[in-house]
């Protein structure tokens, strides 16, 4: 009986170490998943924009930062005298015909206000597009045209006279062009009421550019 007793509690013993064991391997285990599933939590996803490694800046990037490319097409945002044009602000349209172009009046011309029609198609002669340039061209001679023209120009010059004068000095020969027969046109419909804003228009800068371009501009009229 006392053999089997103590076989008995032999038993239970290891019954009892081995279930210990089994607890701890179990614990030990479900905290082990646990911990893992935690930092997964923290990591973050493969498809996550986290993930992906972002390259450290550089110092060169401080020095050169990115710069818009200039050979690249970029779009240009149209000019004043363009904005106007396509919004109808300008009362005619041009006409193509089969040998000349030829602009045609909303209303006739006489009927319209010199102000700030005048002085609109005055800034669209530093154009350089079609039809921009045949519009402010032949749209400022027409008006200058009408009966009544000098009593509604006169009081217009102190703000045509810079208009006229950036024309004047353009980089473009076209545009000096159109500027220099705008100005003609301009000193036969006001005449010696154009004396006292010469001094505004021929300043010693401007004159020299005008007088540089005006052998290239006789040569092309002849």
């Amino acid at each position: 009986r006392m053999q089997k007793s103590e076989s008995h509690g032999s038993l239970q013993m290891r019954n009892r170490v081995t279930g210990n064991y089994e607890q701890r391997i179990s614990s030990g285990s479900q905290e082990k998943h646990r911990s893992v599933v935690h930092q997964n939590k923290l990591l973050p996803s493969k498809n996550s924009p986290d993930s992906v490694r972002k390259p450290h800046p550089r110092p060169s990037d401080k020095l050169n930062p990115k710069t818009i490319d200039p050979f690249g097409d970029q779009p240009r945002a149209p000019s004043a005298f363009a904005a106007i044009y396509s919004k109808g602000g300008i009362p005619c349209r041009l006409v193509h015909g089969s040998v000349k172009h030829k602009l045609q009046w909303d209303c006739l011309p006489e009927t319209l206000p010199f102000d700030p029609l005048l002085i609109t198609l005055a800034e669209g002669l530093r154009e350089t597009k079609h039809p921009y340039t045949f519009v402010s061209k032949e749209g400022f001679k027409e008006l200058l045209l009408v009966e009544g023209a000098t009593e509604k120009t006169v009081p217009l010059l102190p703000r045509l006279i810079p208009v006229l004068k950036a024309a004047l000095t353009h980089s473009d020969g076209e545009v000096f062009e159109r500027g220099l027969n705008a100005l003609v046109q301009l000193s036969g419909v006001v005449g010696p009421s154009l004396n006292d804003h010469l001094k505004h228009l021929l300043t010693s800068g401007s004159l020299m550019i005008i007088k540089a371009k005006i052998p290239t501009y006789c040569s092309i009229c002849s």
